[in-house]
């Protein structure tokens, strides 16, 4: 550690001996201005060490704009403990349904939708959807969506509704 002492006392003496104070005060502000534009752009890792991409999300099952829901008038079940094709503990599917068609964006085919009530609770009220594409009048009992479809149920009080698939369309038409 001694030669590294004496070597940085030589270079001091030299530099004192060489130039005045207000070379080496203007020296020195050189220094500090060009590191303060040249460092910020040197290339280095701004990425710390616990920080990821955020995830990639699909799409939205809790909002009337999800795909399967074209045709749903309703709670989705989703918001109500159930998922996008089973009804939530406690209550029960309806025995009869009706059905609509539903274009997926992310692949353009045409899906065949059953909408399923969920029956045998109090209503969920949350996350309410009133989409009519493609409904019918009421005299086609099948693809009308503004009925009680849990009045053949042995408890008809209607909780919400899923959206399961049964069908892709034919796309030759």
């Amino acid at each position: 550690m001694k030669w590294f002492d004496d070597f940085f006392e030589i270079k001091t003496r030299q530099a004192a001996q060489s130039m005045s104070r207000r070379n080496a005060l203007t020296r020195l502000g050189n220094l500090l201005v060009g590191t303060a534009l040249v460092l910020p752009v040197l290339p280095f890792d701004r990425v710390g060490s616990h920080a990821h991409a955020a995830p990639k999300k699909g799409p939205d099952d809790t909002s009337c704009d999800y795909w399967r829901y074209c045709a749903l008038d309703g709670f989705v079940c989703t918001c109500c403990g159930g998922t996008v094709s089973s009804c939530p503990p406690g209550t029960e599917v309806s025995k009869v349904t009706w059905v609509g068609t539903c274009r997926n964006p992310a692949n353009g085919k045409d899906y065949l939708i059953s909408y399923n009530d969920c029956c045998g609770a109090t209503m969920c009220g949350q996350c309410f959807c009133n989409k009519n594409e493609r409904e019918r009048p009421a005299y086609r009992m099948g693809v009308h969506n503004d009925i009680n479809w849990c009045m053949s149920n042995a408890s008809n009080t209607y909780h919400c509704t899923v959206a399961a698939i049964v069908g892709v369309g034919d796309p030759k038409g």
